[in-house]
Formats: structure tokens, sequence, C-alpha cells
């Protein structure tokens, strides 16, 4: 009887613990949704509620905070609560246009990679070798420099650098299911290629593609801002987060919420964000 007993205790025990464990990642993933969710809802209202204008100068230069300026004006005098609520829209926006572009390039070159291999994977994957090789900043400020200052050249290079540490998980992946037996069944059969890709293969890497989409959408919305920071990508006046850390930096000493305010949000950003990503590949949410 006590053997007996003792199992149910056990188990019930075990329960216990791993619920206790998960509980405070299950907080954690839900702040990170909250907080994400309040960033969104920034960007999208965030330019019909700000009181001024964010590219008008209305008073002197790195004003403290105020009744009248909540987080005090900038290196122009703009005020920084108009900016902040306005400068997060070319961040998502340019983020998420990298993302899909190096998706759409990285699943097509990863998953063709991985299930036709042979001398195909071998040419795609020393193409993204030689890619990899170069430093991401180092790479986006050469294609910068060829093809001009602008966002297209620089969301182009963020997609193309991104779009080979995509094929490579890819490719992973589509190997690991290229060889199941359901896949085999399929080519026995005779489908096309791109049948089993899109059929089979496919919808058994979407965990991959959801656990690993929030990390790139992460990297793209770092990458960006740094480079609009170092001035190759947005310019001046334009309400951006990145541009403005950059602009208000000279003035840290007189309004600190001029660059600390877009550089929180900037960070609680990323950090939201791979909090989800992180819950969604351990399926905690």
């Amino acid at each position: 009887m006590t053997g007996v007993a003792a199992v149910p205790s056990r188990v019930m025990l075990r329960k216990l613990t791993s619920r206790r464990l998960r509980r405070p990642k299950s907080w954690a993933t839900a702040f990170a949704v909250v907080v994400l969710g309040s960033i969104i809802g920034l960007v999208i209202f965030g330019p019909m509620i700000a009181p001024y204008d964010p590219n008008t100068t209305l008073g002197s230069t790195y004003m403290h905070s105020s009744k009248d300026f909540l987080l005090g004006t900038d290196a122009l005098g703009r005020d920084v609560t108009s900016r902040v609520l306005t400068g997060g829209q070319t961040v998502l926006m340019y983020a998420a246009v990298a993302t899909v572009l190096a998706y759409i390039a990285g699943l097509a070159l990863g998953m063709l990679a991985g299930f036709v291999r042979g001398s195909v994977d071998n040419v795609v994957m020393r193409i993204v070798d030689v890619l990899l090789a170069f430093p991401t900043l180092v790479f986006v400020l050469l294609l910068a420099a060829a093809f001009g200052r602008g966002m297209p050249s620089i969301v182009f290079a963020t997609a193309l650098i991104q779009a080979t540490a995509v094929a490579r998980i890819i490719r992973t992946a589509t190997l690991e299911q290229s060889v199941r037996g359901f896949v085999e069944a399929a080519v026995a059969r005779g489908e096309r290629t791109h049948t089993v890709l899109i059929r089979e293969i496919l919808p058994n890497i979407a965990p991959t593609l959801a656990a690993d989409i929030g990390l790139r959408f992460t990297w793209s919305v770092l990458l960006l801002a740094s480079v609009n920071f170092l001035g190759l990508g947005l310019q001046p006046p334009t309400a951006d987060w990145g541009l403005m850390i950059s602009e208000n930096r000279g003035g840290m000493d007189l309004n600190p919420l001029a660059v600390l305010a877009p550089a929180a949000i900037l960070g609680a950003l990323t950090v939201s964000i791979n909090v989800i990503s992180d819950a969604w590949a351990d399926k905690g949410i």
C-alpha cells in the first residue's frame, strides 16, 4: 500500500514543481506581451495624441521637463514627447519589411538546399558562408556606400544579411524533415518538389519559423536603429527613435530624457519580443 500511495505523490510533486518552475516564466511572458502591446499601441495612436508638430521648434534647446513639455525639448527646441510618440512608425515599418524580405529569400533558399541537397546545397551554402563571413555592420556600410545613403539600400542590406542566417536555419530544419516517412512517401507518389515543400515540409518547420522570426525582427530593429544613429539611413528632421538618440546625445547632461526616452522604448521593444519568442519556442504560451 505504501508503494502504491507513493507513486501518485511523486507524480503530483513533479507536476507541482513543474508548475512552479514555469510560473515565473509565464509572468515574464505575460508582462512582455503587455509591454509589446503598449509599444504597438504607442506606434499606432501616438501621432494622433502628439501635443505638437514633432518637427516644429517650440522653445529653447534642451529644456527640462515641464507642464508644457513633458519630456523637455531636444537639440533644436522641439518637443521630445511629440517626437517619441511619432518616432516608432519608421522603426517598426522598416524592420518589418526587412524581416519579411529576409524570410522570403531565406525560406526559399534554405528549403531548396535542404531538400534537393547535392550540388544545389553546396552552392547555396557556400554563398551563405561568404556573406556570413562579413561583419554585419561593415556589410551594411559597404552596400550603403555602393548604392547610396537612404532607407531602400539599408533595408535591402539588412534583409540580405538576415536571409543568410534564415537560410541556414531553414536548411537544417528541412534536412530533418526530408528523411521522414511522409516526405519520402510524397516523393514516391511522384509529387513535384514545390508541392512537397509547401504541403509536407513547410507546416512541420513552422514552429522553427515562429521561434526565429522574433529574433530576426529584433535584430532588424537594432541594426536599423544603429544605422540611423550613424546617419546613414533616415535623415533629420525625421522623427525616429534611433535618430533621436544620435541627435541628442550631445545634450545628455542638459536633458537626458531626450536620449533616455527613445532608448528605453527600443530596449523594451527588443527585450519583450525576445521573451515572447523564447516562450513560443518552449511552448510556454
